[in-house]
This record gives structure tokens, C-alpha cells and sequence, in this order.
């Protein structure tokens, strides 16, 4: 299954990149389940590695960066999963930043989550589809005030 959010932002595709951190990650996390983060990557070859916190049980989240790439107009890294939560058969997840020609300040740009997943069934993928969209739209109201451009 696919999902993609956009979310535009008032900071150049440099800007955003440079802050796109740890800090930020765990500000993107939402409440549940409770998030540690143990490592943070964005070059490829490092990994990201995350403990969810389900309270009864605890899982390990770790996923690889595949790729990575950066310009003025265009960024990305790719993670993908290497051992995954026991809700999770397959996850890639491509962060985007992408210059918005269409702002007013011309300095703008729209960070899009492009998420590809799969779960062990299909009818468990249609029940973790609205889950894990709506983990993704809790990101867009923290992207906004997070890349607000300051004087």
C-alpha cells in the first residue's frame, strides 16, 4: 500500500534539509506508541533505529538508508525497514523536499512523505492504512511551525 502527504513549508529545500535532524524526528512522533530513539541516519548506509513502546511489549524499528541525494531544487533520503515492528512485512519511506515555485516568497518548498508498506495480509494492510495515514498527517501541522521562517 501507498501513501503520500504533502505538506508546504516557508523554507528553502536547503533550510529544511539542514534541520531534517533527530530533534525533529522526535517531534514528529505522535504520542502513541511512545517513541526512544536509539540512532539517526540520513546518509546512505546508516540506519535509523527506533523502540516502540506498546507498553505490554517493546519492538525494534530499524531501517536502512538506501539512498540520498541533494539540490537546490530537489532532496530526498530513502529509509527502508531491515527489522520491523510485528505489524510490519515491508516499509520504504522516501523523505522529499521539493523547491514550491508556486509560493509567494519564492523561497518555499513542500516536504512530501511518500510511504510504501505492507503488512503480513492484505486485510491487515486496510486496517493499518488509516492507522499509519493518519501517523503521517499528525507531521503536517509540526512541519509547519517547525519551518516557519524566522526574522
Amino acid at each position: 500500500m501507498k501513501i503520500t502527504i504533502k505538506t508546504a513549508v516557508n523554507q528553502s529545500v536547503n533550510d529544511v534539509w539542514n534541520q531534517f535532524d533527530d530533534k525533529l524526528l522526535l517531534k514528529l512522533s505522535p504520542p502513541f506508541p511512545p517513541v526512544r530513539l536509539i540512532s539517526f541516519g540520513q546518509k546512505i548506509g546508516e540506519k535509523v533505529t527506533l523502540e516502540l513502546n506498546f507498553f505490554i511489549i517493546r519492538q525494534l524499528w530499524v531501517s536502512k538508508i538506501t539512498d540520498s541525494y541533494l539540490s537546490v531544487a530537489e532532496s530526498y533520503f530513502i529509509d527502508e525497514g531491515v527489522t520491523l515492528p510485528f505489524f510490519l512485512k515491508y516499509w520504504k519511506h522516501k523523505h522529499r523536499i521539493v523547491r514550491n515555485n508556486a509560493s509567494q516568497n519564492k523561497s518555499g518548498s513542500i516536504i512530501i512523505d511518500e510511504i510504501e508498506f505492507r503488512t503480513p495480509t492484505i486485510l491487515t494492510d486496510y486496517i493499518f492504512y488509516p492507522i499509519l495515514y493518519l501517523q503521517f498527517l499528525y507531521r503536517k501541522p509540526i512541519y509547519r511551525k517547525f519551518f516557519t521562517l524566522r526574522p
